[in-house]
């Protein structure tokens, strides 16, 4: 397993946004995680990364506890994320936001930046081609001078989805990727997660458009109001009364006589 998630619950005052949530994800799979609106799938995403730590249970990486890091520390150990609202550098260029998500891997240090040393030269030099590669990978390429604020809803996104890919993750969440997405740029991301997958990087994917999470996902896990009401493959979910409930409500019968 790459994650297990144990137990976990999470308290903001009197509100309980997830409780005792357990969840493993298999290496090189992509894993769903589904639910209504506020059913605390963001709220989980949140915790694995370290953007606030849990009310109760443990995250472990590779059996390693992510208790008590810091969101930079989650990086550096493999683990990447994109949010639901995109967060580009509007006015850098594409290259350079890609770039940017390389910072956590260099070794450079401020002296030999200053003084431009071999070593610096050659570490620029593999971060452009890294930047390069990885921007062929999600169907940017010709783009890369452009300013990322010029460039289209769909293809914002697949930037963010690359600046994520240049840290070098082992597991990567998407916070619904496909949301705003028109048909094509659907199937582009489609695409995209399933070359990601190739790479053998693990996915955890929220999102809210099912085609997409019955397509592409091996397993998924619904949470509904903080707790886990269902787990299982595509097909079980797609069958799962409670989960039918959860999204499509059920018909009270009536009891007026």
């Amino acid at each position: 397993m790459v994650l297990n998630v144990n137990k976990i619950s999470k308290n903001f005052g009197g509100i309980q946004a997830l409780t005792d949530v357990s969840f493993s994800i298999k290496e090189g799979e992509v894993l769903g995680l589904i639910g209504p609106n506020g059913a605390g799938k963001t709220t989980m995403f949140n915790m694995i990364t370290a953007m606030f730590p849990p009310s109760s249970g443990e995250i472990s990486f590779k059996d390693d506890s992510l208790t008590g890091l810091k969101p930079h520390q989650i990086t550096e150990k493999g683990i990447c994320r994109t949010f639901q609202n995109i967060r580009l550098f509007a006015d850098m260029t594409v290259h350079e936001n890609v770039m940017v998500g390389n910072h956590c891997r260099l070794t450079t240090g401020v002296w030999r930046s200053v003084f431009r040393t071999k070593s610096q030269k050659q570490e620029e030099a593999a971060v452009n081609r890294k930047a390069d590669e990885i921007l062929e990978i999600v169907g940017l390429s010709e783009f890369k001078d452009s300013i990322a604020k010029n460039l289209s809803y769909g293809q914002q996104r697949r930037l963010e989805i690359g600046r994520a890919l240049a840290s070098d993750p082992q597991l990567i969440l998407l916070d619904e990727p496909a949301a705003g997405m028109n048909e094509k740029e659907t199937k582009d991301l489609f695409d995209l997660i399933k070359k990601i997958q190739s790479l053998n990087i693990t996915v955890l994917l929220i999102e809210h458009d099912m085609p997409l999470v019955m397509k592409i996902c091996d397993r998924i896990v619904v949470l509904n109001f903080g707790k886990k009401i269902a787990e299982g493959t595509p097909e079980e979910i797609r069958t799962n009364k409670e989960v039918i409930e959860a999204y499509l409500g059920v018909e009270e019968e009536d009891d007026i006589a």
